[in-house]
Parts: structure tokens; sequence; C-alpha cells
């Protein structure tokens, strides 16, 4: 089956462009780090999964974009089981966007967010204009930054960045693990809102991993709660607050206060 053939979309049977069935993930020794996941991401939803770290999350994130296979169970993308997608397919239809944005140093800002338009061959010019329209949405002038190098950027710039080579080639979802972890707390709060901004324009189905509660309240239409390779619930954000003070009182009444 050819690339372009496996990037076509089917229906899946609830409506869910990604979901997980009964999936298990464990390391070639046996140890779990998943266990029995079951959850959905509708299209143009933001779902946040939120736990410690080691709690599974990013695990359940590389699950999506096949860089890990599940033990048992099974992941979909678009109706369609990960492991029957053409890899290189798969991932040209998922935006991926880590913590330290994976630029490659010796690339310019244009290089890198051109990187995959120029791997799907599309015509110089278009590469050209994409760039520097991706550049403008993300708040950086193309004029400014468009030959700069990694290095010459601050973190905020730089996450910027790694997010427009995400969705240069517009991708319908986007993985997002820890995003915004590695900048200063003002910057965090910068970019945070400028994303938001973001994902009302584009209307993307997004996941993000996140071990921040008050991120995944701001980003999240839905949270779920990670904990030692299970999930806990998977809430909206008014539903996880309420859950989240249901604990506190149970803790209080456990000590006595």
């Amino acid at each position: 089956m050819s690339a372009e053939a496996s990037a076509r979309p089917e229906a899946s049977v609830d409506g869910a462009v990604i979901a997980f069935r009964g999936v298990h993930y464990e390391l070639p020794g046996g140890h779990a780090l998943l266990r029995d996941i079951s959850f959905t991401v509708q299209r143009g939803e933001t779902l946040v999964l939120l736990g410690r770290s080691g709690a599974g999350k990013t695990t359940a994130l590389k699950l999506i974009n096949r860089l890990l296979e599940p033990s048992s169970g099974e992941v979909q993308v678009e109706g369609r089981a990960t492991l029957a997608w053409d890899p290189i397919a798969l991932r040209r239809h998922i935006g991926y966007v880590i913590q330290e944005t994976g630029l490659f140093p010796h690339y310019t800002v244009g290089e890198n967010i051109a990187l995959v338009p120029r791997l799907e061959r599309k015509a110089a010019p278009y590469v050209r204009a994409r760039v520097e329209e991706l550049l403008a949405l993300v708040g950086l002038d193309p004029v400014l930054y468009l030959d700069r190098y990694p290095h010459e950027l601050s973190g905020g710039q730089r996450q910027r960045v790694g997010l427009a080579r995400a969705i240069a080639a517009d991708p319908p979802i986007l993985l997002m693990d820890e995003p915004f972890g590695a900048l200063d707390p003002l910057t965090r709060t910068e970019v945070r809102e400028e994303f938001q901004a973001l994902q009302k324009r584009l209307g993307k189905t997004i996941v993000i991993v996140t071990h921040d509660t008050s991120e995944a309240l701001l980003l999240g239409t839905r949270i779920a709660l990670f904990e030692a390779g299970e999930i806990r619930g998977v809430y909206s954000p008014e539903e996880f607050l309420a859950y989240a003070e249901q604990l506190r009182r149970l803790k209080q009444f456990e000590r006595g206060t």
C-alpha cells in the first residue's frame, strides 16, 4: 500500500480520531508501563494526559505515532489500527512537539520549518511562502527570524519554531510532550496563551502531555488522569476541579482536620 493510500482517513465506529482499546505496553523484561488503557479523542478537541513523572503519559503519546507499538490491545488513528498504517504516512499525518523542540542546530529557522514540506516535494515557492506564513502565525517576523539558527533564539522563540515545524504540513493531529516545561514561568504563560489562541484558529485534534495541573485546566477540553500506568478517569476541567476538591476533603477527613 502506498503512503498516499495509507494517509486516507477512515471513519471510526464512535467518531473518534484517536482511540485506545485495552492497550497494554511492557518493556522486554516484562515491566508494564501501561495497563489496560482505553480512551478516545474526538476531532478538534484537546485532550491533556496529566500525571506525575513515570505515570505512563509519554509512553501513551508515543503509541499514537507508532514510535512504540502496543504489547496488546489496539491504538487507532482515524479508525485504523496504527500497525495497519504505513509508518511514514502516519507520522506525516501527525505533528509532534517535544519539550526541547528537537530543532536541527545546523539548519536555519526556515530550513527547520521547511523540512517536511520539502520531503513531500512541495515546490520551492510554496515552501518559502508556507514558512513565512507559519512564522507570522506563531508571532515571529520572517524578515528577522527566517535565516537565524536555533542557538540565536530564546527558549520561547525556539518553542514557537518547533510548533511551526510541527504544523508545516498541516497535519490534522498534533502531539505535544511537555511542550512548555523548559520555559521560564513568564515565557511559559505567554506561550501557553498564544498556543490557546492558535488552537482556536486551527481547530486541530491535540494530545498534550503535562504534569502541570494549571496547564491542563487552561488548555484541555478534557483531562485524562494517569497514575502508575493506568487511567484514573477522564474529566472535563469542571469535573476535574470537583474531583480534586473531593480528594482534598477526603484527605482532611482522614487527618481529622
